[in-house]
């Protein structure tokens, strides 16, 4: 008699869908954080992370993991950690100048990128649904263009970055806690440069607008760090295919915030454009479907007692 599969783990499902509906409302926070201009909300996103992750990985007691991480490895932090501080600058731009929707579709496209960059880069050799997902989702692309009068450069950038951001972090060996305090090591120096600098000139926000501005450009770093904690927490829990699936709540969070919040006008080329795209998203997650189950051992039979 076969054993049963063991039940999904809700809490690791819960912890993912917290993950997901955080960034998905992403767009929500950082206009709070107004009038600070997009580059001091980014360095100050990036510092306050920093002091966040560090707290942290004190805590956990592993500051080990980054003296012992290799030279080589720590350039491929910084080259991460340059990926993430732009896909951070692009969607808090996107946001400020009221392009939600194009940063939806940015992170709807991301998976995609990842199949395109695992053949451009890994060598890898994709299925044909696979290729079937990435050729529906070039014509998306092509309408969107055709209906903005332009690419869709935002959107773009967000799925590139946050790519090979992916792409790099597969060859460092840390752990997500521990990877974001070394890439907030790159990058922190720099970003809280840039707040002096800006304060001292005369565009900073930090001290001219009142207690309350000062606590939102903190949260910044929790608001940041927490959602992935929680991915982090889920991945351990459960299956690949379920966090894959789940991610989806993310730019699905930020599509309807752009159309039903923001406003952003929707003409039925761009639908048909967006229909695409979640027409090869559902494509590829059939694909990784189905390859999760082709590659998952058969079950244990148990006879007479034995296991």
């Amino acid at each position: 008699m076969a054993i049963p599969l063991p039940e999904l783990d809700r809490r690791g499902v819960a912890l993912g869908v917290g993950a997901y509906a955080t960034w998905g409302l992403f767009p929500a926070f950082w206009p709070l954080l107004d009038p600070a201009a997009p580059i001091e909300v980014l360095a100050h996103r990036i510092l306050w992370t920093l002091v966040l992750m560090a707290v942290v990985l004190s805590l956990l007691h592993r500051w080990s993991d980054l003296r012992s991480l290799a030279t080589r490895h720590w350039w491929t932090v910084a080259a991460a950690a340059v990926c993430i501080a732009v896909n951070w600058g692009v969607f808090i731009y996107g946001v400020a100048i009221g392009h939600v929707v194009e940063i939806a579709l940015g992170y709807y496209m991301s998976p995609l990128v990842s199949v395109l960059l695992g053949v451009l880069v890994l060598r890898e050799r994709p299925h044909m649904l696979q290729w079937v997902a990435l050729a529906v989702a070039t014509s998306a692309v092509v309408i969107i263009s055709v209906s903005n009068g332009r690419p869709p450069w935002l959107g773009l950038a967000l799925a590139v970055s946050f790519g090979v951001y992916g792409l790099l972090k597969k060859t460092v060996p840390l752990s997500s806690t521990a990877g974001l305090t070394a890439e907030g090591l790159v990058l922190g120096t720099a970003a809280a440069a840039l707040i002096v600098v800006l304060q001292l000139g005369g565009s900073g926000t930090l001290v001219d607008h009142g207690g309350w501005h000062i606590v939102l450009l903190v949260a910044a770093g929790p608001v940041t760090a927490v959602p992935l904690l929680l991915y982090g927490a889920a991945a351990r829990r459960i299956p690949l295919t379920t966090l894959g699936t789940l991610m989806y709540l993310t730019p699905t969070l930020q599509f309807l915030w752009g159309v039903l919040v923001v406003g952003e006008s929707m003409p039925a080329v761009r639908w048909l454009g967006f229909g695409l795209v979640w027409v090869a998203l559902a494509i590829l997650t059939v694909d990784l479907v189905r390859a999760t189950r082709a590659a998952a051992p058969e079950p244990r039979v148990q006879i007479a007692g034995r296991t």
